[in-house]
């Protein structure tokens, strides 16, 4: 078991006194975070779509645009429902809220122009379902995830069902319903979202603690819980993950990589479920960091439309 103590937790640097505004809004409405809602819900058009050549470019950039402002705007209003316990953080006092060098009220007014924007261009420039799950999205987010927090270590499962949604706005940007290929996006999104947070909520257990959030690991017997549910959720993702292939969505390259990729995370895991340690934590959330885009970019790549078409290409003009 580590025993580390909180104080020997990495701090957020984001109180040097040259950050900019930019640099401010970008802390606030968790950019990296944001980024990644972005991938997934680009890879969800892209996976929609037809043929690489008959893609629509200009609908993908407002889809992406559009969720990227609605995920932005649901972290910004997250910060600011959380600024009392993010100051008792060590890793999370250093934001913009809890350090003072932005207001709740300027927070709010981010916030709101960020969520009208977002589903504005969503409504206008896509259609009315993709506009309708980012709004379902930033609601769950803001008004399930975040109260459940201090109360029940379910959060964690109401987290990840947000965090499936993503790829659907892209689907439904393209499709304009959801079939068995998005269920099955979402559903990879959501169970990657369980290892992915459960080793994080491990890492930083005592501070989640001090802040009075309820998370697994500081329930009785939860931190074994955590490791079991970790391993059990990786293990999930390897066949969850090739039914991409079985809904004919990506080819035998793709399965190949999946499986190799599925096997080493799991191997991750089980060392974190073997040895209980702040090192085996942080190696499985790592692991996560570089499962799912890896996963994402070889699925576009040996995407069926696309490797149908190639192979149309190179196959010779018969008489």
């Amino acid at each position: 078991m580590d025993e580390s103590a909180p104080n020997s937790q990495p701090v957020e640097d984001s109180t040097a006194p040259h950050r900019t505004l930019l640099h401010l809004y970008a802390d606030l409405v968790k950019i990296r975070l944001s980024m990644l809602v972005v991938f997934t819900a680009g890879v969800g058009c892209i996976m929609a779509s037809g043929p690489t050549n008959t893609i629509d470019w200009l609908l993908v950039l407002w889809t992406v645009v559009g969720t990227i402002a609605c995920a932005a705007s649901a972290n910004a209003i997250n910060q600011i429902i959380e600024v009392r316990r993010d100051a008792l953080m060590l890793r999370t006092q250093g934001r913009p809220l809890p350090s003072g060098r932005l207001s709740s009220v300027h927070g709010w007014i981010v916030a709101v122009v960020l969520a009208y924007g977002g589903l504005a261009l969503l409504s206008l420039a896509v259609n009315i379902f993709a506009a309708g799950l980012a709004l379902l999205t930033l609601l769950l987010y803001v008004l399930a995830y975040t109260p459940l927090k201090p109360i029940t270590t379910f959060n964690t499962l109401v987290g990840a069902l947000v965090g499936g949604l993503p790829p659907l706005i892209g689907w439904v940007a393209i499709r304009g319903e959801i079939d068995v290929g998005g269920w099955t996006l979402a559903a990879i999104l959501f169970v990657w979202q369980l290892p992915h947070f459960l080793s994080l909520a491990w890492m930083y257990r005592d501070q989640y603690e001090v802040a009075g959030f309820r998370m697994l690991p500081s329930v009785t017997g939860g931190e074994r819980a955590v490791c079991e549910a970790t391993l059990l959720s990786t293990l999930l993702l390897i066949p969850l993950s090739l039914l991409i292939v079985t809904v004919h969505l990506a080819g035998a390259v793709y399965a190949m990589f999946a499986l190799l990729l599925g096997i080493w995370f799991t191997w991750k895991a089980f060392a974190f479920f073997r040895h209980r340690t702040r090192t085996t934590a942080r190696a499985t959330f790592l692991a996560s960091l570089l499962y799912l885009p890896l996963l994402l970019l070889v699925m576009i790549l040996d995407r069926v439309p696309q490797v149908e078409t190639i192979f149309v290409l190179l196959t010779p003009n018969t008489p």
